[in-house]
């Protein structure tokens, strides 16, 4: 069956078509643009009727609510450079001590090496756990994680309550609504095998409140 867009692409932008029993009357058709394949890839299917219009705006219109996350709704990185800088500092310096900690208690982990130098955090779990990176992005005010697991991801900083300038927070993925140390809490505890708390660190819970609104 040919998809009634491709249909639309093929009838000229102005066409005559002859109409009654016996052709007596000319209806003339306008094609209005119809948008690229790409965007109507993610079009729900739907049963055409005459009354069935595809137009750039309700393609477009569609796309946006299919992609919408619930984490959209939050706030992200309202804050101004001191206090990200600060906010960044306190997470980064807070996971180092944590890692370093997790490292030496962990046997199996006794080749592990976790460094911190200039808004770097780099541990290295050696193979086959791979290398973790967390730096901090201060252009985009973010944290930026690369993962052997799950590969890269941009965290923005949510301040509890959506307070603005507020040093309490966490630190938030918005295309999957995992948190920086929710993520890590669930990759590292495997690597360790045992269970670790990242998220008793700074920066690391949300609040209850926020999550409520």
């Amino acid at each position: 069956m040919i998809h009634p867009i491709t249909i639309l692409r093929r009838i000229p932008s102005r066409t005559s078509v002859r109409i009654g029993a016996s052709g007596s009357r000319t209806m003339h058709l306008i094609r209005r643009p119809v948008p690229s394949q790409r965007l109507c890839t993610n079009r729900p299917s739907q049963q055409l009727t005459p009354n069935t219009r595809w137009t750039d705006q309700c393609i477009a219109g569609w796309r946006w609510l299919s992609s919408k996350n619930p984490s959209d709704s939050i706030p992200t990185s309202p804050i101004n450079s001191a206090t990200f800088e600060a906010v960044c500092s306190d997470t980064l310096e807070s996971l180092c001590d944590y890692f370093e900690e997790m490292v030496e208690e962990t046997t199996s982990l006794n080749q592990a090496d976790v460094t911190y130098s200039d808004g770097v955090l780099t541990v290295n779990f050696g193979q086959p756990h791979g290398t973790y990176v967390i730096n901090r992005q201060s252009p985009n005010r973010q944290i930026w994680l690369s993962s052997p697991t799950s590969g890269p991801k941009r965290y923005d900083f949510v301040p509890n309550k959506g307070t603005v300038n507020s040093d309490s927070g966490y630190w938030l993925y918005r295309h999957d609504g995992v948190t920086l140390h929710e993520l890590l809490q669930a990759e590292v505890s495997r690597i360790a095998g045992r269970q670790l708390n990242f998220l008793a660190l700074p920066h690391g819970r949300r609040a209850m409140d926020h999550e409520d609104t």
